[in-house]
């Protein structure tokens, strides 16, 4: 593990990133006070340290990457995360966006298909202390059913069809946010699902991700 480090430069670049945040069109400010609090460069390799608070994504192997601070704020803002909200997260990563889904009141659950990303993941955010949230090395497509049903779900990967499996685990009155389209751009989608079971899908433009696997690595 890394020391962890936060310093005044680190504080002022968070606070630009969250300036330019908003210009972009984020409200939540519960959202952009929980980008504001946690450091961003305590979840990329040292190397990229410098360019951390810049609004661009970082590899951070296994093929896969840190998304853009914007497009972190932009899947949470759209899952209106209510307090305690149980929350299923495919696609860990870094865990970022896990801690930023805790930080704005989400009982977060997040899977990992990748075993190393899972155990650096899971090993930084308990150092961290974020006791909320639950890692699994597992497919993101069976999702968690053994937590299921969720009030939220999230995929931070681009999969190329909404997964039938993950709709199931939505509760009734439910969002899910997912990137959906080819292996090179897709449109982010709001899945809606009513109390009466019927969905409601509205597209908010296209985004970039790694695309969405099937199985484990």
């Amino acid at each position: 593990m890394k020391r962890l480090t936060d310093t005044y430069r680190h504080k002022g670049q968070r606070k630009q990133l969250v300036q330019e945040l908003r210009s972009k069109g984020i409200k939540d400010q519960r959202v952009l006070q929980a980008i504001a609090r946690l450091p961003r460069h305590w979840f990329i390799d040292v190397g990229f340290e410098d360019w951390a608070y810049q609004d661009r994504p970082f590899s951070i192997g296994c093929g896969q990457t840190i998304s853009h601070p914007h497009t972190v704020a932009f899947q949470t803002e759209l899952l209106q995360i209510k307090s305690n909200d149980k929350t299923l997260e495919v696609g860990t990563g870094s865990g970022f966006q896990a801690a930023i889904l805790q930080m704005v009141g989400a009982r977060v659950f997040t899977i990992e298909r990748h075993k190393e990303l899972h155990a650096q993941s899971r090993d930084l955010l308990e150092h961290l202390g974020l006791q909320m949230i639950r890692c699994l090395h597992g497919d993101g497509y069976a999702g968690w059913p053994t937590e299921s049903p969720f009030d939220r779900i999230l995929l931070t990967c681009g999969a190329k069809d909404i997964p039938a499996r993950l709709v199931d685990q939505l509760k009734w009155g439910g969002r899910m946010v997912i990137p959906v389209g080819d292996s090179d751009r897709q449109e982010m989608l709001l899945l809606e699902k009513s109390t009466l079971g019927q969905t409601k899908i509205t597209n908010y433009g296209n985004f970039s991700f790694v695309p969405f696997l099937q199985g484990t690595s």
